[in-house]
């Protein structure tokens, strides 16, 4: 069987993984590939790793295929996806709306978790919130900081101590069974990204397929319920 590969941010990791099995049976391949942040997803294939198609956000794919490692003319636009808040399932949904309550959260918080803020899109965006509350030293000994935002979030909910808390793209909140939403970063620091998917040079056919099944009607009720925005 012929084996299709891929790299995709975490955002879209639900999106790929519901599809997959059907794809993989009416197109007779395989899917292989990684999830991740989208900077390890770009240093992955700048080192070569095999890859037909990627899901990245829109600024980074449009820099990628200026360069040639991407096709220019072979993209879909997936969505915009928010940064939130989580807790552990069965929590009580702190106040997160404006940035004086969202401050009071954290600085409560026993745990603080989010992903790579050098690599990850959401990490970086929320390393960055932390700094403009100027709590970002003090609380850093709580930061509890993981490869990527699904990594981030089982481990939220494997932390059984009171007020810990979690700050990802929404999308890796909704499919990470044990996390609950609380709801968006305060407008003044909203983020919301917009994905692509795309295929390299060397895409084949089934590669072209999956992109058009990615970015179609199709999934675009499936896309919504993960998360994505349009």
């Amino acid at each position: 069987m012929k084996t299709l590969h891929f790299l995709c941010a975490g955002a879209a990791q639900g999106v790929m993984r519901a599809l997959q099995a059907d794809f993989e049976a009416a197109h007779g391949v395989k899917l292989q590939g990684r999830f991740g942040a989208v900077g390890a997803m770009k240093e992955a294939l700048l080192a070569g790793e095999p890859c037909e198609l990627m899901v990245s956000t829109a600024a980074m794919v449009e820099a990628l295929a200026a360069e040639g490692r991407l096709r220019a003319d072979a993209r879909a636009p997936l969505g915009r996806v928010r940064t939130g808040v989580a807790v552990r399932s069965g929590r009580l949904l702190p106040d997160v709306a404006t940035p004086a309550a969202l401050t009071a959260v954290l600085r409560a918080a026993s745990a603080i978790y989010f992903p790579d803020p050098e690599r990850a899109t959401a990490g970086i965006h929320f390393a960055r919130v932390l700094r403009e509350l100027a709590i970002h030293d003090e609380l850093q000994p709580r930061f509890r900081t993981f490869p990527n935002g699904a990594t981030a979030m089982r481990e939220l909910a494997a932390d059984a101590s009171d007020g810990a808390i979690g700050c990802t793209q929404v999308t890796e909140i909704l499919y990470t069974e044990g996390v609950v939403l609380v709801g968006l970063l305060p407008p003044q620091f909203e983020l919301a990204t917009a994905y692509t998917a795309v295929l390299s040079p060397s895409a084949s056919a089934e590669a072209a397929a999956l992109l058009a099944l990615l970015g179609g009607p199709a999934t675009q009720a499936l896309r919504a319920g993960a998360g994505f925005e349009f």
